[in-house]
Formats: C-alpha cells, sequence, structure tokens
C-alpha cells in the first residue's frame, strides 16, 4: 500500500472520527493508526462495512505491555486487511493496566474470538462483551498474566542453573 492510500485512510478516519485518532504513523507502507480506545469497536466496525477500503479481515489481535507508559502500559493491536482492496492497517488502542477493559470485537470479525482469549490469558486484558472470556492456553488457577513484564526472566536464586549451558560465563 503506498503513501496515498495510508495518507487517504487516515484522513478518512479523521473526518468521520474527529478526535478520535491519536497519532498515525507508516511503517513498511502499512498505516499505524492509535484510536481511543472507547472508539476502537466503533472504527473498526466503520472499516469492515465501508465499501471504500473493505477492511473485512482481521489477521491478528494481540496486546503488548509497555510497563513504563503510565496509564497507558497495555496496548491491544489490532492487524486489519482488505483483501479486496488489498490493504493493511494496524490499529492501537492504549490501556491503564489497572482498567485494562476494552470492548469485544468478536462480534464483528468472529475469529476475534480465541484472540481476544487468549489476550485476556496472557496480558489480562478484559474484552467488554466477550461472551466466553476465560483462559484458553494457562492453568485456570494462576492467579497472574504470564506476558506482563511484572517479573524477572530468571529466578536469580536457582542453584541448579549451570550459566555454561547459557553462554553466560563467570569471571575468574
Amino acid at each position: 500500500m503506498g503513501n496515498n492510500k495510508t495518507e487517504e485512510i487516515i484522513e478518512f478516519l479523521n473526518e468521520n472520527f474527529p478526535g478520535s485518532i491519536l497519532a498515525t504513523e507508516n511503517s513498511f507502507g502499512i498505516p499505524i493508526i492509535e484510536v481511543d480506545s472507547a472508539m476502537a469497536h466503533k472504527i473498526i466496525k466503520f472499516l469492515k462495512d465501508d465499501s471504500r477500503f473493505a477492511i473485512n479481515f482481521l489477521t491478528l489481535l494481540g496486546a503488548v505491555h509497555y510497563p513504563d507508559q503510565k496509564d497507558r502500559e497495555l496496548v491491544v493491536v489490532y492487524h486489519l486487511h482488505s483483501w479486496t482492496q488489498n490493504l493493511k492497517i494496524r490499529l492501537k488502542a492504549f490501556l491503564p493496566i489497572s482498567n485494562p477493559v476494552i470492548r469485544t470485537v468478536s462480534d464483528i470479525h468472529l475469529c476475534a474470538n480465541w484472540m481476544e482469549r487468549e489476550t485476556y490469558d496472557f496480558y489480562g486484558v478484559i474484552f467488554e462483551g466477550h461472551t466466553n472470556l476465560k483462559r484458553i492456553l494457562n492453568e485456570d488457577s494462576m492467579d497472574y498474566f504470564p506476558l506482563r513484564k511484572e517479573y524477572a526472566l530468571e529466578d536469580a536464586t536457582r542453584e541448579d542453573k549451570d550459566d555454561r549451558f547459557f553462554g553466560r560465563f563467570k569471571a575468574q
């Protein structure tokens, strides 16, 4: 998708959702559009229903944890695609970790069902209106979300670990 289409879609969204487009960038010809999280559902529905761009497929839905961004610690990322127009866009909606709630898009794109469950399972994002939001891969008894960057990557107290096998050597 060339720059003209990128600019067109950003202008189109700004016209139809004034104040809801918070930031834009272009990465390898794909527009990346940060949207107000309260408007994400409406924008995704609008893009799917619109005949001009016909963004009719949700390729990927996931999250990222940015622990140092106060009140924007979690971001839900939607990769959307128009098969007929050969367009791809990426929408981002930031959420505070203290209230990680966003409306489900599983009523727009059925394939979002399991992707939202997985995102809940690993990041704790609550997809409001999801009909079966529960863990999909992890133990139901887990009381944390393993892909949040809240824990050390390794347990420094382990004595059974030999650093030689991990490419690390202790100075002598």
